[in-house]
């Protein structure tokens, strides 16, 4: 239970990165560069292929970590936690294109401060983003058992993530 909200101080830290590349400037050259659009766009499609294509081949089972029960146990200390937390987010294409492309959208660029209006935006979606981390730990940390029981879960999960990332690399190329 703890480990989950370790997770998610470092999920919401992992933000910041796309948070600075916005505000620095990344967003609008991306929005005046059809070309440098494109090429993200499709990077992160192909990245979703592959994760749908791993995803699918898959076929280990998933299992509970004894080492891995959070901080304090062997081998899981909350700042390793926040650690991977952090590289998870700062590589998740997801939070690029929202914030270089969706984001943006609602700062009203005649306000008397875009940055400011940007930032709270932000620190919005960041409490929201720990919040929401925070209600699934507890909740994976409830249904765990089930989960790593059933075989049948593993299989339905495995397909579901598969095709949703496949689904959402169609849906961006």
């Amino acid at each position: 239970r703890r480990a989950a909200i370790f997770a998610a101080l470092g999920g919401v830290a992992g933000i910041v990165p796309h948070l600075l590349a916005t505000i620095l400037g990344l967003a609008a050259v991306l929005h005046t560069s059809a070309l440098a659009w494109q090429a993200l766009k499709y990077a992160v499609a192909l990245y979703l292929f592959y994760i749908a294509w791993a995803t699918w081949r898959d076929r280990s089972a998933l299992a509970v970590d004894a080492t891995a029960g959070g901080p304090g146990a062997s081998g899981a200390s909350g700042w390793n936690i926040v650690v991977k937390a952090v590289l998870l987010n700062v590589l998740n294409p997801k939070l690029t294109i929202f914030f270089l492309a969706f984001l943006p959208q609602f700062v009203d660029a005649r306000a008397a401060s875009p940055l400011v209006e940007m930032l709270v935006l932000s620190l919005i979606f960041m409490a929201m983003t720990f919040a929401v981390f925070v209600i699934y730990g507890q909740l994976a940390h409830a249904f765990r058992r089930k989960v790593i029981d059933s075989a049948c879960v593993q299989r339905y999960l495995r397909y579901g993530f598969a095709a949703a990332f496949a689904g959402l690399g169609t849906r961006l190329a």
